[in-house]
Order: C-alpha cells, then sequence, then structure tokens
C-alpha cells in the first residue's frame, strides 16, 4: 500500500477539510517557502455566529510588500484584533457543550502576543492537535516548488474561501451538532475550533483520526 503525502499552507485555526486532509495523511508539510497570499485561509478562519458564519481576519504587515515570504509576515496588534477574535469565538460558542475545555486551550492564544502570522498558526495547529491526541508530525518544506511532486496531493491553494468545495481528493467529512444548526442548518467547511467547541473529543471520530499504535 502506497503512503499518502499531503501538502499544505499554513492556515489560521484551519477549517475542518484542511484538518481532515491533514490527520489522513501518512506524512503531510506545511509551505515555509511561499510568499505571502492575501484573502486566504492563511490569514483567516469563518466560525458559525448567531448571525450565520462570521470570518475573522488577522492583519498583518508585510515587510517586503508582494514578496514577504509566508514565515516573514507581521502581526499587526494596532487594531487590537485578537481582543475582538476572541469575543466573537466567546460568543458564538459560549453555550456550545465543551467550551470550558476548548477555551482554556484558545484563551493563551488572545493573551499573548506572537511576532510572526507563522508562528501563531504553527503554536495553534500544534495546540489542536495535542487535544486531539493525534499522532501525526507537522514537517515543513526545505524549498518552495510551484509544481509539487507527483507523489505528493497538493492543496496548498485548493483549500481556500475562494474555492468550491468540496476539493477533488479531500476525504469527506462527516456533519455534526452546531450550535445554531436549528436557525441555518448545518453549515460545512468552518473552522476546527466549530467542531472542537461542539464536539470536543469526538471530533477525532469526525475527523477520522487513527489511534496510536
Amino acid at each position: 500500500m502506497s503512503s499518502k503525502t499531503i501538502l499544505l499552507s499554513t492556515a489560521y485555526l484551519p477549517p475542518v477539510p484542511y484538518m481532515s486532509a491533514l490527520l489522513s495523511a501518512d506524512k503531510f508539510f506545511i509551505e515555509a517557502h511561499e510568499t505571502y497570499l492575501k484573502q486566504t485561509y492563511r490569514n483567516r478562519c469563518v466560525i458559525l455566529s448567531a448571525n450565520g458564519p462570521l470570518p475573522l481576519v488577522i492583519p498583518v504587515i508585510k515587510p517586503k510588500g508582494n514578496h514577504t515570504s509566508i514565515t516573514e509576515v507581521i502581526i499587526d496588534y494596532s487594531t487590537n484584533w485578537n481582543r475582538n477574535h476572541w469575543r466573537a469565538i466567546e460568543s458564538a460558542y459560549r453555550k456550545s457543550a465543551y467550551f470550558d475545555f476548548i477555551a482554556d486551550m484558545l484563551m493563551p492564544f488572545y493573551q499573548n502576543r506572537f511576532y510572526t502570522l507563522w508562528e501563531l498558526n504553527n503554536q495553534l495547529l500544534m495546540a489542536i492537535l495535542d487535544f486531539l491526541e493525534s499522532p501525526v508530525k507537522i514537517h515543513f518544506t526545505s524549498e518552495y516548488q510551484k509544481i509539487a511532486p507527483e507523489w505528493v496531493m497538493d492543496f496548498r491553494y485548493t483549500i481556500s474561501p475562494k474555492a468550491k468545495m468540496p476539493v477533488t481528493g479531500l476525504p469527506a467529512t462527516l456533519p455534526y451538532f452546531q450550535v445554531f444548526e436549528f436557525r441555518f442548518g448545518f453549515t460545512p467547511n468552518l473552522s476546527v475550533i466549530d467542531l472542537l467547541f461542539n464536539e470536543g473529543l469526538m471530533a477525532r471520530e469526525t475527523l477520522r483520526i487513527k489511534d496510536k499504535g
């Protein structure tokens, strides 16, 4: 049986399909040598609020303009985005079944400051994987390749707010309970924190996480 290798961009509290792809892989890489691409999940996520899907966007500074590497993108704290994001998350999920558990995990990321988007995203991803008791290990690319090798499933640009979902090649994700499902019906492709707040460790079943062994 051939191994499955997946290539992803960095992402802020990535959507469920991103996490599903990551966790289905035998090995996955995060692209560390691309230039920053705006209006993507690299600096935004989508949660489900009482008024419907709500994008949360981290404002950033690109020191080298359009040639800024993804690892060099600086987080702009002049707008207090972290406080605003946390208030939105708290408002959306305070009635969820696992709010206290997930809030305890996430809150430090909004109380402390991170210099780069790269650092924040990676630290958040590691915290989520740790909570899920996932055995996967994060790898980073050593160079940029516009076209990935044929044996790699490349989702760097297809898992995107602009892309039509579902993306070809992604594992199917199962519906799960959502706080405002009674109002909007099931809303797919939200941030993984929507799944975590509502399902806790049962999110492992939705994401089909393989047990350690």
